[in-house]
This record gives structure tokens, sequence and C-alpha cells, in this order.
């Protein structure tokens, strides 16, 4: 029997406002709107690079999971130079909570909020 490949993974997070977030989303984190569905919009997607994130409307929201547990995160996204990362978030005046920092695991990271303050780590 063969084994299928796991390709890409797209995280799906509950919002409030589908299309402020996409828009925070490319505004401040640099992400590229794909497309909203539903009128008025229920779903949105962005991307940037390799990575896709998913939101879904809902009258009450998700929670971040580091409100239930602290130094938790929500999406961990791999970029390829964390300087520059953190010089551009910075840029953009996004919410960063911490870093660049160095973990006990050898990962650089700069944790940032988003405007649902939903957990974003980046990480090289």
């Amino acid at each position: 029997m063969s084994k299928a490949t796991l390709k890409s993974i797209a995280p799906q997070l509950v919002v409030p406002d589908v299309v402020a977030t996409a828009e925070y989303y490319r505004d401040i984190l640099g992400f590229t709107i794909l497309g909203f569905w539903a009128e008025p919009p229920v779903y949105a997607m962005v991307a940037r690079d390799g990575v896709e994130i998913h939101f879904g409307k809902a009258e009450e929201c998700g929670t971040s999971n580091s409100v239930v547990r602290s130094g938790a995160f929500d999406v961990y996204i791999w970029v390829s130079d964390i300087n520059a990362i953190f010089a551009e978030l910075t840029e953009s005046e996004a919410d960063v909570v911490e870093g660049p920092i160095k973990r006990i695991y050898e990962s650089n990271e700069v944790v940032v909020r988003d405007c649902n303050g939903y957990i974003l780590t980046f990480a090289d």
C-alpha cells in the first residue's frame, strides 16, 4: 500500500470579521488576500510564500491557546531570516510580544499578537 505525502497545512482561525482580519494580515504581516467567500464574507484566505492561513467567521470567536497555557502559540511559521522578519514586523507596527529570542531548543523566534489576540510565532 502506498503512503500519502503531506504537502502543506492551512490553519483556520475563528474570527469576528474575516475582512478586517485578512486586511490586517495583508497590511501588517505582508500576506496576500486570496479571496473572500459569501456575501457578506464568512470565510477568507491569505497566503505568503508557502504559508496559508484561513479565517472563518463566528459570532463567538476562538480563544488563543496562550489564554489557557502560558507561552503557547496558535500558529508557528518557519522563516528564512528571523532578523529580516523582525525588521519587517517592527516597521509595519505589528504587535511584537517578544523577540528575537533564542530558545533552549535552539530556535530563534519572534512572537506577534494579531488583531484578534491570536499568537503567531515566526522562527528560523
